[in-house]
């Protein structure tokens, strides 16, 4: 186990460079100046190249490059064109949100799919069936920002029982915090939910025609204890892959729902060194949400076996 995580994470270093060079070429192209932006329209040309001589902006591509790889390789990543705040300071500081969001979110999907899914496996082509697989398809087909303003509007606008805006950070109050949370957490793990339902369900079927189900129950084994003990356990496995890579998905997708309520997370943070054509920023946040995605890939073929003892590790 310890020689294959170790293996693992040294193959994540060639894939955190090839992310960090393709980000920032690929930032760099779009159209914008950041001196510009910074100054305003009206700044006189010798101004702007100034502050873009200042900022690094005038050297080539290659050589930025190579001075923002030598601060990640420092463990900088730079400091805001904007603020002029470190940006690994300013991820730490919204990441805690962002990730409770995220958190949250799979925690709901988990709560609502694993039972709707066996339940479907276990009434395959009932109405109970197709109430789940409706439900699913409805899930995956509605986007989370539209489910967002729609929970606003509900339980916001309709029924005054939750804030639309707003937070609370959670080490402060965390009854006040969840009244916050609950909604983009909501949004976000109902689509979640949606594609995890059909996967519990699928992988459940396939699980409950091995022979070994036909044993349990031959011998007698109440249906729940065949269910969760021998079906539910060994069903899991695919399971736990989509939810450990849809997991880094929200992560990312959260830049959408913390601009419907307007929570200040890194998709915030994001939002705004876009508009403000922060690269730094921009370029910190890709690197670190992949290496995030990456560690959460590994937690995960850790977890297989813990599963499935019969996985081996090399």
């Amino acid at each position: 186990m310890l020689s294959y995580s170790i293996k693992r994470l040294l193959a994540i270093l060639p894939v955190l460079f090839l992310v960090s060079m393709m980000a920032f070429l690929l930032i760099h192209l779009v159209p914008g100046d950041p001196a510009a932006n910074i100054l305003g329209p009206f700044a006189p040309k010798e101004e702007i190249q100034l502050l873009r001589h200042k900022l690094g902006l005038d050297q080539p591509v290659l050589i930025q490059y190579i001075s923002w790889l030598k601060q990640v390789v420092q463990g900088e990543m730079g400091e805001s064109i904007t603020t002029g705040r470190p940006v690994l300071e300013m991820i730490l500081t919204r990441l805690p949100l962002t990730l409770t969001i995220a958190v949250l979110a799979t925690a709901i999907s988990i709560v609502i799919a694993i039972p709707l899914g066996v339940l479907a496996a276990v009434k395959q082509n009932s109405k109970i069936d197709l109430f789940a697989m409706f439900t699913a398809f409805s899930g995956i087909s509605i986007p989370s920002f539209w489910l967002g303003i729609m929970l606003i509007y509900l339980f916001s606008v309709k029924l005054r029982w939750l804030p639309s805006i707003g937070y609370v950070p959670i080490t402060e109050n965390f009854q006040e915090a969840m009244k916050f949370l609950i909604l983009p957490a909501g949004a976000m793990g109902l689509n979640l939910a949606a594609v995890v339902t059909r996967m519990v369900r699928s992988s459940m079927l396939e699980v409950l025609r091995q022979e070994y189900i036909v044993t349990a129950r031959s011998k007698g084994l109440s249906e729940l204890a065949i269910l969760v003990k021998h079906g539910l356990k060994n069903a899991l496995i695919p399971v736990v892959t989509v939810i450990g890579l849809n997991f880094g998905y929200l992560l990312g997708s959260t830049v959408v729902i913390e601009q419907v309520f307007t929570l200040p997370g890194v998709g915030s943070m994001v939002i705004t060194a876009i508009l403000g054509r922060d690269y730094p920023v921009l370029q910190g946040v890709l690197l670190f949400l992949t290496f995030f995605y990456l560690m959460i890939n590994l937690l995960v073929d850790i977890l297989y076996g813990f599963l499935d003892p019969r996985i081996k590790y090399s």
